[in-house]
């Protein structure tokens, strides 16, 4: 994947010039084959809990038909293994707490109703992927009394060892062969056994990397799996040697205090500038404005973004990488939701940002200037007289192309694109209107408005 990005001035990525720099940083990318459905997909994580109030597969099943319908590709299920008792927080404990990594938690329903789950959604063209809890246990976890050699020992008080800042998980030893062996079992059980297709894994930063590596290589042998690291692009790039996809933190939270503190947006230009060359010119970025943790913990989407919460969620499918969306964000929702206890999304039957979503998993999905981390993709950053508030950026494949333009300011902006990578007919995806734009072209923007155009040619 190319970017054309803009020379340093002043030690600071600028987003306006006329030179081009093609920024393909030094690959720590993997080795191994990435499936392809990755590069057009999308992630809806599912909070099963909190989802329904019977909180089941079976229940969820249900809602199957309008999610394929929305367009959702991949569907994310938090940790569906049972929770440890011993230490458990609130009443119904954390499902980062695991008790069995082989099997069901009985909270959500059986096994076969798992099985019965995934094969559904493969027959709408729906990929399932599990989370995948590696670097810790809960304290009552089945090895804690068959394999206590799995676990890190505290030298103080001579028990297991207790997981930084977390009272409830105690930490593995992924220096003890056999753990790592018991462990690449327990992920081959779930491929094998349910006919999974890929692990979101949670807090993979905190396992050694070369178990991942290990891990990957002996699944392959089954099936080519979607592998996503809950692992900050910037900060580890070098997991990209063992995962298809990393997460995007940095900017996540540095979005939030652009809008709060009304910060430049040049601090924006050159944390995009970091991600663009973290991993290598094709490693894959998660974006997303809101997941489990941070509704729970750091407020909603709109707690921490306001009216900008839209114009971010558009940048997520439309630039380099793979959009996420969380549970109830197609309502809109408006609530945190509890970790450890009971909390029912207030689900009202209106959907009210369906169609946002929608159109814009369509497009993602659809449109081959979207596909993320592959070579033929070039994205352009357009020149503007409005550098200062707009990120404008044109994609391209081949005669492919999807044009963005995001209004980051709470004013109004009148912006010209003077840029000759702009020329032709292009389709307004959210209102289906058609305009012919020449190499200089003039947009009336609203405080942060989004426009989104597509250029498809058939191939």
């Amino acid at each position: 994947m190319k970017r054309i990005f803009l020379p340093i001035i002043a030690c600071v990525f600028l987003f306006a010039c006329n030179n081009k720099l093609t920024t393909k940083g030094k690959s720590n990318t993997m080795s191994f084959k990435k499936a392809d459905w990755i590069h057009n997909t999308d992630v809806y994580e599912v909070n099963l809990r909190q989802y329904t109030q019977e909180g089941t597969f079976n229940a969820f099943a249900k809602e199957l038909p309008r999610l394929k319908e929305m367009g959702v590709s991949t569907l994310w299920f938090m940790p569906i293994t049972p929770i440890s008792k011993k230490e458990m927080k609130g009443s119904m404990g954390s499902y980062y707490a695991c008790s069995d990594y082989t099997s069901i938690n009985p909270e959500f329903g059986t096994l076969d109703d798992f099985k019965v789950l995934v094969k559904k959604a493969h027959e709408m063209g729906m990929k399932v992927i599990i989370d995948w809890v590696a670097n810790h246990t809960g304290w009552d976890h089945v090895w804690t009394k068959s394999n206590p050699e799995y676990y890190e020992i505290d030298s103080t008080t001579n028990d297991f060892k207790r997981a930084s800042g977390m009272d409830d998980i105690i930490e593995l030893d992924f220096t003890n062969k056999g753990l790592r062996k018991a462990m690449i079992d327990a992920m081959q059980y779930w491929v094998k056994e349910c006919d999974i297709d890929g692990y979101r894994c949670d807090l993979a930063f905190w396992v050694e990397l070369d178990f991942w590596v290990e891990a990957r290589a002996a699944l392959e042998k089954t099936k080519t799996l979607f592998w996503l690291a809950e692992n900050d692009a910037i900060d580890n790039p070098h997991y990209y040697q063992a995962f298809d996809a990393c997460y995007s933190w940095t900017w996540m939270h540095k979005t939030e205090d652009f809008y709060k503190k009304d910060q430049n947006k040049k601090m924006l230009d050159g944390i995009l500038q970091q991600y663009d060359t973290a991993g290598g010119a094709n490693a894959i970025k998660l974006w997303f404005t809101t997941n489990h943790d941070e509704n729970t913990w750091n407020g909603t989407e709109y707690e921490k973004y306001g009216d900008a919460a839209k114009a971010l969620a558009v940048f997520s499918f439309t630039w380099d990488g793979i959009p996420l969306i969380y549970s109830g964000q197609e309502l809109p929702n408006h609530k945190r939701l509890k970790f450890f206890d009971k909390d029912v999304i207030e689900w009202t039957g209106k959907f009210e940002m369906e169609d946002f979503y929608k159109t814009l998993l369509s497009i993602h999905k659809n449109n081959p200037a979207l596909r993320a981390g592959d070579p033929a993709v070039t994205t352009y950053i357009l020149q503007s007289n409005a550098d200062n508030n707009v990120l404008a950026f044109l994609r391209k494949n081949g005669n492919n192309e999807v044009l963005v333009l995001l209004n980051l300011s709470k004013e109004k902006v009148d912006c010209t694109i003077n840029d000759a990578h702009l020329s032709g007919t292009f389709t307004d995806v959210f209102h289906n209107l058609s305009f012919n734009f020449g190499n200089t072209q003039h947009f009336a923007l609203s405080p942060w408005q989004y426009l989104v155009y597509e250029k498809k040619i058939s191939r």
